[in-house]
């Protein structure tokens, strides 16, 4: 495997000299972009969009034709992976997704069992291939999986939830079942990144999006240490170039030293720390990823481009220079964002960053 033309991205990650910057963003495939809403209204439903390879790769690059970013990520849902257990995802219209036979009964839990990715998740591969060819070497291709404890969340609670009730109850009550779905998922999750990896992709993620509203020592046991366990069993290496791995807990800034512990090659942040913090906390051990507030872009392109300076200062002050950040915003775009601020934020990203090398 060659690396891309820009490698910007995996050399930051890498923690190698950049000459600048690299920037993509969580959710750069969506809602927000007309072409996008153009595609998925021709898929029919969300979920056929995900499940149709052509389609899939055709939303992915889409932002990558509207703006210079210097990474694809793969056009999923993270609850890919519950829906090929067996739980029956839909999505309800304004309700956002559902499963049909949420996890609640100790014998349902016991007879789960870790999919195939060859054989139930084939439409996820399928479509990684045919992003790199259709990509054809220019940016590196992304590939992710959820958290199992925020996979979990969803595969108990049977949907999104403001207080995470039933998962809670059995986390403390019968922790026993909470490990159990927790320990086929990490060994689900393993298998579908790998699977990626072996089918293109050139990074993987970790998106931990509800660890951080568990206690401190609840997310030791609960999702640190399962996130730990699938780092250590990833792919490290395709065809001689390293496969890097990134894990984002939104809401992990108080644990971003025992995240950075657990074998990834960086660790992504949202925008409640600062990242020159971040950076002098976790001492150059992985690179960082973020983290600018996602409602940002809903300001003026001057504020914007502000605002994005704010956050390179920051890890610039803090030693980082000319290695190691990748700059993203600390959680998903949001659908109502102007497209043209996102143009502002890339030149901005870009352009002062440049800059700040020159500095030295």
């Amino acid at each position: 495997m060659t690396r891309p033309r820009n490698d910007t991205f995996l050399r930051a990650l890498l923690q190698e000299p950049t000459d600048y910057t690299p920037l993509w963003l969580m959710r750069q495939a969506g809602r927000y972009l007309p072409e996008y809403r153009e595609t998925r209204a021709r898929a029919g439903s969300f979920l056929d969009l995900c499940k149709n390879p052509a389609l899939a790769c055709e939303v992915t690059l889409q932002p990558l034709a509207r703006y210079d970013l210097d990474a694809a990520i793969l056009f999923s849902d993270i609850l890919t992976v519950p829906d090929a257990m067996g739980l029956g995802l839909y999505f309800a219209e304004g309700e956002g997704p559902k499963f049909e036979r949420p996890l609640r009964e100790e014998w349902a839990i016991r007879d789960l069992q870790a999919p195939d990715p060859y054989e139930h998740l084939r439409y996820v591969t399928d479509a990684v291939s045919e992003i790199r060819r259709a990509l054809d070497n220019s940016v590196p291709l992304i590939g992710f999986s959820g958290s199992p404890y925020t996979l979990s969340c969803y595969m108990v609670e049977g949907g999104s939830s403001d207080d995470y009730r039933h998962v809670k109850t059995m986390l403390y009550n019968r922790p026993d079942l909470m490990h159990r779905i927790l320990s086929v998922t990490a060994d689900a999750v393993t298998s579908y990144l790998n699977a990626q990896i072996e089918a293109g992709a050139q990074a993987v993620m970790i998106f931990d999006s509800w660890g951080g509203g568990l206690s401190a020592a609840a997310y030791e046991e609960f999702s640190l240490q399962y996130m730990r366990r699938i780092v250590a069993g990833l792919t490290k290496e395709k065809d001689g170039e390293k496969i890097p791995c990134i894990v984002f807990t939104k809401g992990g800034g108080l644990w971003i030293e025992k995240i950075a512990a657990i074998g990834c090659d960086a660790v992504g942040l949202d925008w409640t720390i600062d990242i020159g913090e971040a950076r002098r906390r976790t001492n150059g051990k992985v690179a960082l990823q973020g983290n600018l507030d996602p409602n940002v872009l809903f300001a003026s392109p001057e504020v914007v481009q502000a605002e994005a300076k704010k956050v390179l200062d920051s890890y610039h002050a803090a030693g980082g220079s000319k290695t190691g950040h990748v700059f993203n915003l600390g959680h998903g775009i949001s659908q109502f964002t102007p497209p043209d601020h996102v143009t502002a934020l890339v030149e901005a990203v870009h352009g002062h960053s440049r800059k700040l090398r020159q500095q030295g």
